[in-house]
């Protein structure tokens, strides 16, 4: 008796079926595996809120840059510095976003916060804006000195005032905060960020708005 080959159609299907059968039992060994790791504590900082009464208002729109930095501060990581020459990360902790984009974001709702100028917000959103703000951040980590046990957090930021259209720099500044942290709890230390920035968030403020030069 003359027994027949299977066709091509049944050997493709019987090879599907052991495929998939394969495909589970890969699934079912892995089901023991761990899958990814603990999760990082995300922490972000405030704006400012409060500004001298005195402030003037201005009638003019400023934009926002995003700030430049260095490679090593330009990500969601936390840094910390144990001595003059290296960069290091708290483990287990970060920001919600990288600090330049979360700097830009502060320093945007300050102004709006002071209530004292007619339009501000990023410069990636288009704004027509009379000035731009160019911001350069230079320090932002935990810094730990001569083997003290809770670190300094040194924030550090330059600005540059453009004017628009001529993109012409009108005025410049630096401004530098350092506030130590009371204990090296990392709750503590996002405290000591918190002031720091928020002092230099401040003073970005009231130094543009009071600008002799921005009111020419």
């Amino acid at each position: 008796m003359t027994q027949r080959r299977p066709s091509r159609r049944t050997l493709a299907r019987a090879g599907l079926a052991m495929g998939a059968l394969a495909m589970m039992g890969s699934l079912a060994g892995c089901a023991g595996l761990p899958l990814g790791g603990t999760p990082a504590q995300l922490y972000t900082l405030s704006p400012k809120s409060t500004f001298p009464a005195d402030l003037p208002a201005v009638d003019w729109q400023l934009a926002i840059d995003r700030p430049s930095s260095p490679a090593a501060l330009s990500t969601t990581r936390i840094a910390v510095a144990r001595g003059p020459h290296t960069i290091d990360y708290y483990a287990g902790a970060q920001w919600i976003d990288d600090a330049p984009n979360m700097v830009q974001r502060l320093l945007t709702e300050s102004f709006e916060n002071s209530g004292k100028i007619v339009g501000v917000g990023r410069e990636s959103i288009s704004l027509r804006s009379d000035f731009v703000l160019r911001i350069e951040l230079r320090e932002f980590q935990a810094e730990y000195r001569n083997g003290d046990e809770a670190p300094a957090i040194n924030v550090r930021i330059a600005a540059k005032m453009v004017r628009m259209p001529q993109r012409r720099i009108i005025a410049s500044t630096s401004i530098e905060r350092v506030v130590p942290s009371p204990d090296n709890r990392i709750g503590s230390i996002i405290d000591s960020f918190d002031q720091a920035l928020g002092r230099v968030l401040r003073d970005i403020v009231i130094w543009t708005l009071t600008l002799p030069e921005a009111r020419e």
